[in-house]
């Protein structure tokens, strides 16, 4: 009698992915091996690699599904509101929301997922390094259309100023791995944008 490598019967592939996000969004990438995410997948090593490839692929369209289910308030800050004072507001309040949700891992699968890493798995925090810089850039073109528009003053440092407000977006996530409460990384936000040039309510 053979050895049965398909995927069990009823495999729910959707439920096995959202089973191993939420893995790595508590442990992160290097420290969960494929026999933690067979555990907690209810799969067989077999089941795993027939169905996402790899641990690295796997990985990777776990961070699609995070990044879709739970980082949509970052383009939502940047594309209904109308200045980078409001779209960093709203993405810094996104943030300490998204990243203190009861029940879930704290932090940021995107920003955390990958803090400490091997050599190996340099392709994976890249990736994760990409998303986080196209957060980035996302700012620096907001605040460099509102020096253009007369909203901000000319002489604003682009660079410096977007820097701030990502500082601060990734600052939070480790805040919340650490412990800290939403109310605490909303007082941060206000904080942050007190410091805003020309901040107003």
């Amino acid at each position: 009698m053979g050895t049965r490598t398909g995927r069990p019967r009823g495999f729910d592939r959707d439920a096995a992915l959202e089973r191993a996000m939420l893995l790595f969004w508590e442990r992160g990438y290097d420290t969960v091996s494929v026999r933690d995410l067979t555990e907690a997948m209810e799969i067989t090593p077999p089941s795993l690699y027939a169905a996402f490839t790899d641990k690295q692929t796997l990985f990777e369209e776990a961070v699609e599904a995070y990044a879709h289910r739970y980082g949509g308030y970052i383009r939502e800050a940047f594309e209904t509101q109308p200045t980078a004072y409001r779209a960093v507001r709203n993405l810094l309040a996104g943030a300490a929301v998204q990243q203190t949700l009861p029940g879930l891992p704290s932090g940021c699968l995107i920003l955390n997922g990958a803090t400490n890493h091997t050599v190996a798995s340099e392709n994976v925090a890249a990736g994760l390094r990409a998303r986080r810089t196209d957060t980035a850039t996302l700012i620096h073109r907001k605040v460099r259309a509102d020096i253009e528009s007369g909203e901000l003053p000319a002489d604003t440092d682009v660079r410096a100023l977007a820097a701030f407000a990502a500082t601060v977006w990734q600052g939070l996530a480790q805040l919340a791995r650490d412990g800290y409460g939403r109310e605490d990384l909303e007082g941060a936000v206000a904080v942050a944008m007190a410091a805003w040039p020309g901040a107003r309510q």
